[in-house]
């Protein structure tokens, strides 16, 4: 019978890294789970030994079979990125927790690390990490063998993140234990360890943009410019789709990416997907996401084509329909995840009829908004107004079941 199971973390020093406490908690256990590396720290041990190797199902299978008292080591804090939050979720644990890698750096760095953003690419895709820490002062990476600090270097001056100095710390508390100081452009050349920290530190203040990024702000294509929403319109139509941090918005018709990068600065823990006909205006939504540091993806075609490459959204902008009206927003309704919301902006009264009239063949809840403004421009000392052409913002709802 299973009298207790004790969750610890261990540090790169190993036995070293125990108190005399955690010490004899595995002198007087049954049963030792780690991962190969862990494990070797304890050739002596003579109970049963459990690997951590591959998924943690039939580890956890293994721990709840097993008799007497259990100890399962991790290294650093097993509840910060690591596997406490899972094993908790299946047994009853006590922790133990050692510092976590992060903290040993900072400290290494000699650096407070409580107003620090924390960000881990350990078994993650890098896409959407421009976003993520645009404008944060202080910011801490968990790297894995793809994303090492030579990738990482390499993806943020691709993003013009020139105002940050990198700090790396190498095997903490390990024998061969290495910390170092870099220029974004050094980090991209330079040797490292697999186990690393990388610490990001601001030595100047960015450029972060408001909500309602102006007009002119984004290339766009030439000589004929204003194929793009609006910012009063953006604005507005940003809202309706009711963006929160973690949603899956798509961009139909991204043109210069001005609806799908205001969003994405709001989805920083969600990802934006986006898709152009048109090659050059495509051009100029790359160009785009990389002046305003939200890494979306955004792809050549004409919807609903390529749409299945996307996952489900929580919000989809069109800008227009190209003439595909029903059985777009057939193919985009049928994905439309539940309480997910889509927004047609419309200029004449022929589109909006006809995007109300398929919403609600569709089963969705429509509400409209007619947008008429005006922006002011000086005429010798005094003020007129200049119309911009009335939109209407159509949003259709999936209701919650």
């Amino acid at each position: 019978m299973t009298t207790s199971i004790k969750l610890i973390g261990i540090g790169d020093s190993g036995v070293n890294s125990l108190s005399t406490e955690k010490k004899q908690f595995i002198e007087d256990s049954d049963v030792l789970v780690a991962g190969e590396r862990v494990l070797a720290f304890f050739d002596t041990y003579n109970g049963k030994k459990i690997v951590i190797k591959g998924g943690l199902k039939n580890v956890v299978a293994d721990i709840l079979a097993s008799q007497g008292n259990i100890v399962i080591l991790a290294s650093g804090d097993p509840l910060f990125y690591g596997i406490g939050n899972y094993l908790a979720s299946k047994m009853t644990l006590e922790v133990y927790p050692h510092l976590s890698s992060v903290q040993l750096a900072f400290a290494r760095h000699q650096l407070s690390w409580q107003d620090a953003k924390v960000v881990s690419l350990h078994g993650r895709s890098i896409k959407g990490l421009a976003q993520k820490i645009n404008g944060e002062k202080k910011v801490a990476l968990l790297t894995d063998d793809i994303n090492t600090p030579n990738a990482i270097a390499d993806y943020l001056l691709d993003f013009g993140f020139h105002e940050y100095r990198a700090f790396v710390a190498e095997n903490l508390e390990g024998a061969d234990e290495r910390c170092r100081h870099f220029s974004l452009e050094d980090m991209r050349t330079a040797e490292f360890s697999p186990l690393n920290v990388v610490i990001l530190h601001a030595t100047e203040a960015p450029k972060v943009w408001p909500l309602g990024i102006e007009d002119e702000e984004f290339s766009q294509r030439k000589p004929d410019k204003g194929l793009i929403t609006k910012k009063e319109i953006r604005v507005l139509s940003i809202q309706q789709l009711n963006v929160k941090e973690d949603s899956i918005v798509w961009d139909i018709g991204t043109c210069t990416g001005s609806m799908g990068i205001e969003a994405g600065r709001i989805a920083k823990n969600g990802a934006v997907y986006a898709i152009e006909k048109n090659e050059p205006d495509l051009a100029n939504c790359l160009e785009n996401q990389r002046k305003f540091r939200v890494d979306m993806t955004a792809i050549h075609g004409k919807a609903p084509e390529r749409l299945d490459e996307f996952p489900n959204p929580d919000a989809v902008f069109l800008g227009g329909t190209g003439g595909n009206m029903k059985d777009l927003l057939a193919t985009i309704a049928g994905r439309l995840n539940e309480g997910g919301r889509i927004v047609l902006n419309a200029a004449t009264i022929e589109n909006l009829a006809k995007a109300v009239e398929t919403f609600k063949e569709l089963g969705l809840t429509v509400s409209i908004i007619q947008a008429q403004i005006s922006r002011s421009k000086p005429i010798l000392n005094m003020t007129r107004f200049v119309p911009l052409n009335p939109i209407y913002i159509i949003t259709a709802v999936r209701e919650e079941i």
